[in-house]
């Protein structure tokens, strides 16, 4: 199918009650600039740039233009942020332009909105070029995320911790619904319009259901189990969210709303990415039970839809989907066949990793490279160890795993190449992105990163610097406005 630039889109969000959102334009941003266009993602929406004038494709990607079809609103919602109920929130800079081929369209960054409070409703390129290359990350690793279709950036000052330029990430999503939206409308005891979204969610993302007399508590059902697959993918992948309050929680089990998030790099359970997080509520290690926290703030909120008692019963069922899906990925990056007796294997991992200082990600990469016969030392993995009996010890017990599951060496060491990343977007490489985009107007290195994020278990020998682990001493503190 061929499409001028800009296509129609459609406005599904509009047939929700208007309690819900309100209709408003972007502001214009001055002299904007596509500083990226994601086509993949493009493809994903069959959205064609064709031959469009750059200044107007960018113009439209700003939202300086009108789309066909289009009319831009911004949503309401609340929220539990850092455990304390927020009972209004919103979209403060962000506006649903409407949806193409079962995508949404969100500009992020695109001036005030009736829940911007004291906000100037932009974003600054710093942050949205660390939320455009996640977001594509994220996919690459396999980790359920919202994408990002173009960025766009303008000289217009914005003001944070220092004075910074404006940006605007096009971003997609199948819904950017929020478990939040479900607290707003509880809160404020509009039970027939939470129906009215419940059922809006279930024709969109799960029609089968739509005459199922159980239907909200599958609903229930499924975003539980989403969430807990969601969490066990952060964990298996090292990522650190960083603000994981309920207003940012997908009802997909999507990740979503990219500020102060941080992979690992030397392994550290308790690592917080987040400068203003003093108390440690959203360190890596706390992620699984945050989500079943926020799951809980959520059932509060459904509570008129399903009874309490059949909530409970389906949030008890959270913990065991969330370890049965982190042992079958952390299963996968050993070489195992996923199986719960394979735990002790990988906790005895996490262990050597946090005792000795590894890195995350770099060691297991190593680890494809394991030699398995009895009396191989693997002296390029034992000497990473300060305890090189430790060590010794783990790789005794994964060789007898690896023994007892039948796998072939060769089998194993495929297994592992498809799941432990060569390339992960750590933040002094997403620092090093934004100096070239920023201050050196280097927009080319973009093309680069985003062909490794989006396959990041590929060797790719003429990027391999974009492997590297963090000079010795790195260390970057990142807040809730990055």
């Amino acid at each position: 199918m061929t499409n001028a630039f800009p296509p129609s889109l459609g406005q599904r969000f509009l047939n929700l009650p208007t309690a819900l959102y309100h209709p408003i334009q972007a502001e214009p941003l001055p002299n904007p600039t596509l500083l990226h266009w994601n086509e993949p993602v493009a493809e994903l929406a069959d959205i064609q740039r064709g031959e469009i004038d750059p200044h107007k494709l960018a113009a439209y990607l700003a939202g300086n233009q009108s789309w066909p079809g289009s009319t831009p609103c911004a949503s309401v919602y609340a929220g539990h942020q850092f455990g304390y109920f927020v009972p209004q929130l919103g979209d403060g800079r962000a506006l649903l332009l409407g949806d193409r081929n079962g995508w949404e369209l969100q500009l992020k960054g695109s001036g005030r909105t009736p829940w911007s409070r004291a906000g100037d409703g932009r974003a600054v390129l710093r942050s949205s070029l660390r939320e455009y290359l996640c977001s594509e990350a994220m996919h690459g690793l396999g980790v359920p995320t919202t994408r990002a279709l173009s960025l766009i950036g303008s000289p217009l000052p914005v003001w944070r911790e220092t004075e910074e330029t404006a940006a605007v990430v096009l971003r997609m999503s199948p819904s950017f619904i929020r478990f939040g939206h479900f607290e707003w409308l509880s809160h404020h005891k509009q039970t027939a319009t939470l129906r009215t979204l419940a059922d809006f969610v279930i024709t969109h993302h799960f029609p089968s259901w739509q005459t199922h007399p159980e239907r909200y508590a599958r609903l229930f059902a499924e975003i539980t189990r989403l969430t807990a697959h969601l969490m066990a993918h952060w964990q298996s992948v090292g990522f650190t969210h960083g603000v994981m309050n309920t207003d940012n929680m997908s009802i997909l089990g999507l990740t979503l709303d990219y500020g102060p998030f941080g992979f690992l790099d030397t392994y550290q359970a308790d690592f917080v990415c987040n400068h203003t997080d003093a108390h440690g509520r959203y360190a890596y290690d706390q992620q699984p039970d945050v989500g079943a926290w926020n799951l809980t703030r959520l059932a509060q909120a459904m509570v008129s839809l399903v009874s309490s008692d059949e909530l409970k019963a389906i949030l008890d069922t959270y913990p065991s989907q969330f370890a049965t899906h982190y042992i079958q990925l952390m299963s996968r990056r050993l070489g195992l066949k996923p199986a719960r007796q394979h735990t002790g294997v990988i906790l005895g991992l996490l262990e050597l990793m946090q005792s000795n200082q590894l890195d995350y990600h770099g060691f297991f990469r190593d680890l494809c490279a394991f030699d398995t016969t009895p009396d191989a030392k693997n002296h390029a993995l034992r000497d990473q160890c300060r305890q090189r009996e430790q060590f010794d010890q783990w790789a005794a017990q994964w060789r007898h795993a690896l023994t007892e599951d039948g796998v072939s060496d060769a089998d194993r060491r495929g297994i592992m190449l498809r799941h432990n990343p060569k390339y992960i977007l750590r933040n002094h490489l997403a620092e090093e992105i934004i100096h070239e985009v920023r201050d050196r107007h280097n927009t080319e290195v973009l093309n680069d990163i985003i062909r490794v994020l989006h396959a990041p278990f590929d060797e790719h020998p003429d990027l391999a610097r974009w492997a590297a682990p963090p000079p010795a001493g790195t260390r970057i503190e990142l807040s809730c406005s990055s």
